[in-house]
């Protein structure tokens, strides 16, 4: 049996910040086993990555090992894992966005020849195709 994980347990279980909310989500990530995992969607990825960049200021590779500990962790699921841990090869990397590395990787493995963007930095560091 498996159980779903939002972005806001995650947070609580990584910060240790809430008086009420940590420890119960502690608890709930304690309890989960490789038979009863925890599910971790690529929304709450993309999530987690803003919520602890841009709320606790906490610097990419932070981040990123952050996300990698849920990815190695027998007691986690994450959605579509394979692309998330390409992603954050990428990221590593340099200047990408992990959000604009992971669309790209996602489009890849669907098939796409290119990702089209806007952004100069995504076309930079991300992989995708810059519409000029």
């Amino acid at each position: 049996m498996m159980i779903g994980l939002d972005t806001n347990v995650l947070v609580r279980f990584i910060m240790q910040d809430d008086d009420i909310h940590s420890p119960k989500a502690n608890t709930l990530i304690e309890a989960l086993e490789p038979d009863n995992p925890g599910f971790i969607t690529l929304v709450s990825i993309i999530e987690l990555n803003w919520v602890l960049s841009a709320c606790y200021d906490l610097k990419r590779e932070q981040v990123a090992r952050a996300i990698e500990s849920f990815m190695r962790c027998k007691v986690f699921i994450v959605e579509r894992a394979d692309q998330v841990l390409r992603a954050l090869r990428v990221f590593n990397k340099g200047k990408a966005d992990f959000a604009d590395c992971l669309i790209e990787r996602i489009a890849s493995s669907a098939g796409c020849s290119q990702t089209m963007t806007f952004d100069n930095g995504a076309a930079k560091h991300a992989g995708m195709t810059l519409i000029k």
